[in-house]
């Protein structure tokens, strides 16, 4: 079986990465977006923006599993298709964060097997709120120069945080689906 960052470069899933590469311990660091749901392919050469990504992912992978993934999701629709797409990848002692523009409220659920805490999304970025979580100052991290550094001090720091929300379905978190509350930063 392939590794999460060869199956995400051998189908071409990697959608602006920012960082990718080893970490320590025998892990992977990834930080960028994933393509969920290709967008069209318009000649051999060029292809529309996905239909379906997956923002602000960083993940930690470890041999053929995915130890941390947190990013941000558009709709909480779209954990349905985001886990089809990588549920190989997935483990029950994972620690997965999820950031929703679309969810009202927090929960800790289990979907096909697998355990994650989504929280609403409203303005910030998905670093700042983890950030915010794990009680880390961005002085601090601001201080360590590699990436790798600051995404192994964050997941250290996660595993050391109590991070889930109250215990939820995955029918009951549907029920907290509203519009998206995300405001759109930029020039006015």
């Amino acid at each position: 079986m392939a590794t999460p960052i060869e199956f995400i470069k051998e189908n071409e899933l990697a959608w602006q990465p920012s960082f990718s590469g080893d970490l320590s311990n025998d892990t992977y660091g990834y930080r960028g977006a994933l393509i969920i749901e290709p967008g069209k392919q318009i000649s051999p050469d060029r292809k529309l923006p996905p239909k379906i990504q997956a923002k602000q992912v960083i993940i930690i992978s470890e041999a053929e599993k995915i130890k941390f993934l947190t990013c941000e999701l558009e709709s909480f629709h779209h954990l349905a298709p985001m886990v089809e797409k990588y549920k190989d990848f997935f483990t029950s002692e994972g620690l997965y964060l999820l950031y929703v523009t679309d969810l009202e409220k927090a929960g800790t659920f289990e979907y096909e097997g697998i355990k994650f805490t989504a929280f609403p999304l409203d303005e910030s970025s998905v670093w700042n709120e983890l950030l915010d979580l794990a009680d880390l100052e961005k002085s601090d991290m601001k201080r360590l120069k590699k990436q790798e550094e600051k995404i192994e001090t964050l997941y250290d720091e996660l595993l050391d945080t109590n991070v889930e929300e109250s215990s939820k379905t995955y029918d009951e978190m549907l029920t907290f689906v509203g519009e998206s509350s995300k405001q759109l930063m930029g020039a006015v």
